[in-house]
């Protein structure tokens, strides 16, 4: 009647615990009694084998005596027999089966546990079980097994997969027969399955590997590698027109993936394996293919490489291999530059980028002519010399006595010859390579080839395992001894020349040398050019580089305009610039810049790695044009201040310093704070209200909290420039404004993210009338004032004075009277309240002209009976004799609203302010407060209470009161 829960006894009860030995147990009964997979049962083996792979992960943390019955049973054995089966449904439970194996080895953690799965051989034989690998899963699960294997690998585990008696390494040797699979995914797990193996530090292991599977597996990876390399040329030689971007980028992905396989390799330092695999990369693939590429002769033995690529390949065909043959066995100049610039950007083991190195740069036609073993050959007998030399120089007391006793007595015309590289004195024609790179630096009609030309001397110039005496001949300036205390450098005024055309055609308006193209040759000069942390140019270069600063000055003039985008591009240029400088590892792994130079954005091309937009009628085009040449305008003055040792001090337009942040506390009771405190209600667009005070510095819009603490100050809580706002009136309440403070560009889309979007409403009217003039007038101020910083940078004439009394922060604020210069403004901007203009100052004073009455009382003998009109200087004489304050300064105005009626302020009989003849912008009058000792002296007068105080300000109008109060004498 009732069953029998024991494993041995026959009962079919499932346990409730699933996480026990008791379920284990259970499963087993299943396991035993469904040995043959059929349609029927196979998803009651899929479930059991999921349940067993969960308890052994269970028992691995909790309970041992789980993997003991495991093991006792021999279950892995279960897992044999149903993999051999060919019924129906034995794919289907294949694939569960190896997922399940996948799960349990990448969760054990017990190490014991983990010999207890590996012994008995079983593992072993699952994998060179022959698998069913047209199935997608079944090569997915079993390639990632493998993988998950490899993790495993140490000194302890690597004799379970490695059987040293019988000389075979089943793990290694199945997973490497897919590092040609169609799917990329199974070729990285390939690469990373036998950088795995090669960590481990087995000496018979890596024997084995050295001398059976190395060659030919080296080998393979080196002939896939080079038809990957001519599908990648088929497809920038066909694809002129951009239409095949997603293709080329894998393709380049892929090449890239290859390399720092490569370079995983050999950064292993394995000696062995690094003797063969660079030996089998300079033999098959980098001279014979990259680097003979370069030349436009065909060179030796082309027809026999390019015979056996096609046929080594021609079986692959049927396995997504390539059907086109190999063009001659070479690839186009430009893809050798790029895939050479990719080498020694990655790769850093010295053998082989040093002989690279050296191929390119110091190869001589003789030699070229001969084949690439006698080019290697050559290297080898050179480096061999040069270290007899390095030997011979070592043994020596001193070598810069030396120098110096040899060079003691030599002619200016000696020095002048030391002072030039052996590379000029050298027929450049001479050296085949070289002289193909030297030829791609031409941008007479574009900078295609220049750019990968650029690349590849910049990376053998940053390359770690290139040797100095190497690079010094090319990329490196040279330091010889002339006498015991002069020093003289030397550095290559051939190739110098080259990159300074680069420069000057860069800063010609038609020109088509893109941005990143300039910015890559400018970084090259600098290495080029700077010893010991100074610059060695000569005189003539020195000449050269800052004309093409003028001519770049001068291009960005043609710009200079009044618009606001302008100010906007150039702030954000700067910005944008500032935040990292070329990478060029980075940009080698673009694809796009394989293709030819484009001048359209609709390509999805980064605006630095293409021309602007070509139609000149277009407002698109002319945006574009300017930003290359602010861009151009800012990378030549950086070089330029580099090679003078001189510090940037006019750039960014905003110091960042300077500016109030974000919870900082500020004084509210000194001028330039309290002068434009109005108290106001923000209302959010989640309906929340806060009550704040605005401020209006000279470049921010400050939002002020009254702080607790300390009397008379407060905390900023929101800050923006008050050149990103808009300012709107609300057509339903006078008191409230429409606010919206915008972040700064993030590009030239017209698209800004506000920072602040919000109501602001005021105690009444006058307050809110008060708050728009003075927002709007210090927009304007504040573009104003950063479009002149721009001119003076430009020096365009007129600007290259200080800056106007208006952007300092004080000093007098004056209306110059004259209608000559009225209409003449420097902006074409709309006339907003509070505008200023430049006029031209009287020499004899200037007078407000809106106060009639003031006017009439001047000219009124009676009030005035010392006016002399004779006197061509009453004026001067008026301001100069006029009333001061007790520090000496000229009283200056009260500030007035713009809804006041001028007709109610009253001024006094001398109100007239002396201001040099000259041209400047000013803003309307700010009237100052005058002292009670000034008040006495004038007349008695009658003027309207306009103040536009309220309680939430009385913090600040009592202390005010009180330092006032402190400082009236008392009669």
């Amino acid at each position: 009647m009732f069953r029998s829960r024991s494993w041995f006894g026959g009962g079919w009860g499932r346990p409730k615990n699933p996480h026990s030995l008791e379920h284990l147990k259970y499963l087993y009964n299943v396991l035993s009694r469904n040995q043959t997979v059929s349609e029927h049962n196979r998803g009651l083996l899929v479930e059991t084998l999921r349940s067993i792979a969960e308890i052994l992960i269970w028992g691995d943390q909790n309970d041992s005596s789980v993997f003991d019955f495991f093991l006792e049973k021999n279950m892995l054995s279960f897992f044999l027999r149903i993999m051999r089966q060919r019924s129906g449904g034995s794919s289907f439970v294949c694939v569960q089966l190896l997922q399940t194996l996948n799960i349990l080895f990448e969760n054990i953690r017990n190490e014991t546990s983990l010999y207890y799965l590996l012994s008995n051989n079983h593992v072993n034989s699952i994998i060179v079980h022959k698998f069913d690998f047209s199935d997608e899963e079944v090569m997915a699960y079993y390639i990632s097994f493998l993988k998950t294997l490899s993790l495993k690998l140490n000194a302890h585990t690597i004799h379970f997969f490695y059987n040293e008696h019988t000389n075979d390494f089943p793990l290694y040797t199945e997973a490497i027969k897919f590092f040609n699979h169609p799917e990329s995914m199974v070729r990285i797990a390939v690469r990373t399955l036998t950088l795995n193996v090669y960590k481990v530090e087995d000496a018979s292991m890596l024997a084995f590997i050295r001398d059976r599977t190395a060659a030919p597996y080296f080998s393979n990876i080196v002939w896939f590698i080079g038809k990957h390399i001519q599908e990648l040329d088929a497809c920038v030689r066909n694809d002129a027109d951009h239409q095949s971007q997603n293709r080329l980028a894998d393709l380049v992905a892929e090449h890239l993936d290859h390399l720092h396989y490569l370079n995983d390799i050999l950064c292993l330092n394995i000696t062995d394996l690094n003797h063969v695999l660079t030996d089998h990369l300079l033999h098959k693939l980098l001279i014979p293919l990259y680097i003979y590429s370069l030349t436009t002769v065909k060179r030796p033995g082309a027809d026999a490489l390019t015979k056996a690529l096609n046929q080594k390949f021609s079986l692959n065909e049927s396995n997504g291999g390539i059907s086109h043959e190999l063009s001659a066995g070479k690839v186009s100049c430009v893809v050798a530059l790029f895939l050479l610039s990719q080498v020694c950007l990655i790769i850093s083991h010295s053998p082989l980028v040093q002989t690279l190195a050296w191929i390119v740069l110091k190869t001589d036609r003789s030699i070229f002519d001969r084949g690439v073993d006698k080019l290697l050959e050559s290297y080898e007998m050179e480096m061999g010399q040069s270290g007899q030399k390095d030997e011979a120089s070592g043994s020596e007391i001193s070598f810069k006595d030396d120098v110096v006793e040899e060079q003691r007595n030599i002619t200016d015309e000696e020095k002048q010859r030391l002072a030039t590289t052996p590379t000029e004195g050298e027929n450049v024609s001479e050296k085949p390579f070289l002289e193909t790179v030297y030829n791609a630096l031409d941008c007479s009609e574009n900078d295609y080839a220049a750019l990968f030309a650029l690349s590849l001397l910049y990376a053998m110039a940053y390359n770690k395992g290139i040797m100095p005496d190497i690079n010094e001949q090319v990329l490196k300036p040279k330091k010889t001894y002339t006498s015991k205390k002069d020093v003289r450098y030397t550095y290559n005024t051939h190739l110098v020349d080259k990159l300074l055309y680069i420069v000057l055609l860069s800063c010609q308006p038609s020109c088509r040398v893109r941005l990143v193209t300039l910015e890559l040759a400018l970084k090259l000069l600098v290495q080029l050019v700077m010893a010991d942390g100074k610059s060695v140019l000569l005189e003539c270069h020195k000449l050269t580089i800052e004309s093409a600063k003028t001519q770049s000055t001068a291009l960005l003039r043609n710009f200079y305009k009044s618009e606001e985008i302008f100010l906007d591009m150039f702030e954000h240029e700067y910005c944008d610039m500032s935040k990292s400088s070329l990478n060029v590892e980075w940009l080698c792994m673009d694809s796009a810049i394989l293709l030819p130079p484009t001048g359209t954005p609709m390509t999805g091309i980064d605006f630095t790695k293409r021309l602007p937009c070509g139609e000149v009628s277009c407002d698109f085009s002319e945006v574009e044009r300017a930003r290359r040449a602010i861009r151009v305008f800012f990378l030549v003055r950086s070089v330029v201040l580099t090679l003078n040792g001189e510090m940037e001090t006019q750039l960014p337009l905003t110091n960042p310093q300077s500016c109030v942040q974000i919870d900082q506390a500020l004084d509210l009771s000194i001028s330039r704070y309290n002068s434009d405190l109005i108290a106001c209600v923000v209302l959010w667009k989640d309906g929340t209200k806060t009550r704040r005070f605005l401020v209006i510095d000279v470049l921010q819009l400050i939002l002020v909290e009254p702080d607790t603490k300390r009397l008379g100050w407060g905390v900023a809580k929101l800050v923006g420039f008050l050149q990103d706002i808009e300012v709107t009136g609300d057509k339903d309440d006078s008191r409230c404004l429409h606010i919206t403070i915008h972040r700064p560009l993030s590009g030239t889309t017209t698209n800004r993210v506000p920072l602040l979007s919000a109501k602001f409403v005021f105690d009444d009217n006058i307050r809110c009338m008060a708050a728009k003039q003075r927002l709007t007038k210090g927009r304007i101020k504040a573009r104003q004032k950063k479009m002149q910083h721009i001119a003076r940078l430009l020096e365009i004439p007129g600007q290259s004075g200080p800056p106007s009394p208006a952007f300092v922060g004080g000093g007098l604020y004056n209306r110059p009277s004259g209608r000559g210069m009225r209409d003449h403004r420097p902006f074409a901007l709309s006339r907003g309240p509070g505008f200023a203009t430049p006029r031209w100052e009287s020499p004899p004073g200037v007078t407000h002209r809106t106060d009639e009455m003031r006017r009439h009382r001047d000219s009124d003998p009676k009030i005035n009976p010392k006016k002399d009109d004779r006197t061509p200087n009453r004026s001067r004489d008026s301001s100069s004799s006029r009333t001061k304050s007790r520090e000496g300064s000229p009283r200056l105005p009260r500030p007035r609203s713009e809804e006041i009626p001028l007709e109610l302020i009253k001024k006094g009989p001398n109100s007239v302010v002396e201001v040099a003849p000259k041209i400047t912008i000013v803003p309307r009058p700010q009237v100052k407060e005058e002292s009670e000792e000034e008040a006495a002296k004038k007349p008695e007068e009658v003027e309207p209470d306009v103040s536009i105080s309220s309680e939430e300000t009385s913090f600040i109008a009592s202390e005010r009161n009180s330092k006032k109060g402190g400082n009236v004498e008392t009669v």
